[in-house]
């Protein structure tokens, strides 16, 4: 069994019941997309709000929501930086002033999505995909890993358990994720993942209709925004949006 460094315990990690703070992008509340996402999930992530899901032919309503329960619980969104605990020593009123300093220097982005297929999960992705998207994310993770506490062992080993290449490994050790700079995949996730069968075509059946009502047109990238999972296993929420300004 192959052996990983770990952490020492010092003063740079948090307790466990301390807030994760994830930054990502998320479209702008009441937008066509961002009510889309809301109502195929079950729940406004910038609000809180529980949403109706929808009935889909041959899939149970429990089902369904088994399916996406995981993409639910963290908010629609492509993750840019993910989930953290901040330094001690930190505010959140620092993390937030630094998120908006970053995106006050940034410009819009003008992106195509598409219903694709990562690793069995369905999602809306850059189509095709989109290298300034790819620099975005990386600037983000650089930019604001100051304020990251390091990662627990626990942590590390659930990360793990994704069977990581030698390259995730390495970027896990540093950047506190495995998927992240050249292991970047812009996605906005809609399911868990779902092997080929009949259940997989009846929520792509149901998907293709409702995606190309919303990526019939370009997307603008053009915010960023700060996410809070208050405690263990709760639910994602926005704290706020940062839009770009130069």
């Amino acid at each position: 069994m192959a052996s990983f460094p770990s952490f020492p315990p010092s003063d740079d990690q948090p307790g466990p019941a301390s807030p994760r703070y994830a930054i990502y992008y998320a479209p702008k509340p009441g937008s066509p997309l961002a009510e889309f996402g809301a109502g195929w999930l079950g729940r406004d992530c910038a609000t809180g709000e529980e949403r109706p899901r929808p009935e889909i032919p041959g899939v149970s309503e429990e089902r369904f929501a088994a399916i996406t329960r995981s993409a639910r619980d963290y908010g629609f969104h492509a993750t840019l930086k993910a989930p953290f605990h901040l330094k001690p020593e930190r505010s959140l009123a620092e993390l937030e002033a630094a998120v908006q300093a970053f995106a006050a220097a940034r410009a819009p982005l003008i992106v195509h999505l598409g219903l694709r297929s990562l690793g069995g999960f369905l999602a809306l992705m850059t189509s095709p995909p989109d290298s300034r998207v790819t620099a975005l994310a990386a600037d983000v993770v650089r930019d604001l890993d100051g304020l990251r506490a390091l990662p627990s062992d626990a942590e590390l080993a659930r990360r793990r358990e994704a069977d990581l290449s030698a390259q995730q490994e390495a970027l896990l050790q540093r950047w506190g994720y495995p998927y992240v700079m050249g292991e970047f995949r812009f996605h906005m996730t809609l399911s868990s993942r779902l092997p080929d069968g009949p259940e997989r075509d009846a929520i792509v059946a149901a998907l293709e209709p409702r995606t190309a009502a919303v990526t019939r047109d370009p997307v603008a990238i053009d915010a960023i925004a700060l996410f809070v999972q208050e405690r263990k296993g709760g639910p994602f929420v926005m704290v706020r949006r940062f839009p770009f300004e130069a």
